[in-house]
């Protein structure tokens, strides 16, 4: 019986974790489960799987979430401490979840236990690749990718020589406004923004795509995860969602990697790897689609693809600059505070400041300097956004 826990338990990530385990449930020993404000959730999954531990990130909830459980014999906990003291419990997978920069420090001490982390949080490495990776090492662990696009590279890549992989092209939908005349966008909402036209996902991270800061980080992430160089990379968009991914050789052969838009897809082969496991997943039937479509990304719509570019060419910190920026600009947005246009113009105009200051680029990548890092960069979004207004 495998020992398992899910941070982010109660996101779309996380719910697709738990209906795979909850079909075998006699092959997993859950070990923590956390979530946030979906108190009940959380209650109702660590009954189902007889979890050990339920969390939840929020402190003003820890009441609730013991009302919830009451004589279940499920422990609780509350708090960010409390998260990366789960994490520190021994399990042999674990999957990472949690939005935002909120994930690094759990999916750190989880990989100091010697766990498989499933990655499913992209910031872990885009804030601090290298300390992740460096940490993933020293302890014998593994990170599996669960994005979709790096789960497929990593499928395509299976028993292929590094040295041989000439390119790596990722794809996206184009989210929600791919159709849209760029006049309108200065003028696009939060409602429609949240609206995406293939997957079924959570605001922020459907806005991210609506905006392709999601495939921007994800730029990032694929060189850190993969370790090829930055003009290896390429993007495309893919309206249909099926090809997540392709990898292509110096002979000229492409690999591609082919599913329905379901993220069980990528979590049933982190799962189940280096395994493959049956997945109550819909099977592609590609005479009835009868096309895949493929262009290139207009950067005047997605600016935050050359962002992505830029980061990848300052190093250092500013990855976590990057993401930090781009999660504060989000709530601005979210908050009705800044156009959606807005959004990768204070974030440019963050990583310059970054850049122009002192001391900062070439700081050492340490847990403490990526934190420090983030707080300043959400603070330089609101000068950003203070500065314009007047």
């Amino acid at each position: 019986m495998r020992k398992v826990s899910i941070f982010g338990a109660t996101g779309s990530i996380g719910q697709n974790t738990i209906d795979l385990i909850a079909r075998n449930p006699d092959a997993y020993d859950v070990v923590a489960l956390t979530g946030g404000a979906s108190i009940a959730q959380l209650a109702t999954d660590a009954r189902k799987l007889g979890a050990d531990l339920a969390v939840t990130a929020h402190e003003d909830r820890l009441q609730d979430l013991k009302d919830a459980l009451q004589g279940s014999g499920v422990e609780v906990a509350a708090g960010e401490t409390a998260i990366a003291e789960a994490a520190a419990r021994p399990a042999d997978w674990v999957m990472s979840a949690i939005v935002g920069a909120a994930g690094l420090a759990p999916g750190i001490e989880a990989l100091k236990q010697g766990a498989a982390l499933a990655l499913a949080n992209k910031e872990t490495l885009v804030c601090a690749g290298a300390l992740v990776l460096d940490t993933a090492r020293a302890h014998d662990a593994r990170i599996l990718p669960v994005d979709s696009e790096h789960s497929a590279v990593f499928q395509a890549l299976a028993g292929e020589d590094m040295d041989a992989v000439e390119r790596v092209i990722i794809t996206a939908s184009g989210g929600a406004f791919r159709d849209w005349p760029l006049p309108e966008l200065a003028k696009a909402t939060v409602a429609q923004a949240s609206n995406h036209p293939n997957w079924n996902m959570g605001q922020r991270i459907t806005i991210d795509s609506a905006s392709m800061f999601n495939k921007a980080l994800e730029v990032i992430e694929t060189r850190e995860f993969f370790g090829i160089a930055p003009d290896q990379i390429e993007v495309l968009v893919h309206p249909e969602s099926i090809v997540h991914a392709m990898v292509g050789f110096h002979d000229g052969a492409v690999m591609a990697h082919l599913g329905a838009p379901d993220m069980r897809h990528a979590i049933g082969y982190a799962l189940h790897w280096p395994e493959r496991q049956a997945l109550p997943v819909q099977r592609l039937d590609l005479a009835k689609l009868g096309q895949l479509r493929f262009s290139d990304p207009d950067l005047a719509r997605y600016p935050a693809l050359k962002l992505a570019r830029d980061v990848m060419a300052r190093g250092g910190l500013s990855g976590a600059v990057f993401n930090a920026a781009k999660e504060r600009a989000l709530d601005l947005f979210i908050a009705h505070r800044i156009g959606f246009l807005n959004m990768a113009e204070v974030v440019d105009a963050v990583l310059e400041r970054f850049e122009a200051t002192d001391g900062l680029i070439d700081a050492p990548m340490t847990l403490d300097n990526v934190w420090k890092t983030d707080h300043l960069a959400r603070q330089w979004v609101d000068d950003a956004v203070i500065k314009r207004a007047g």
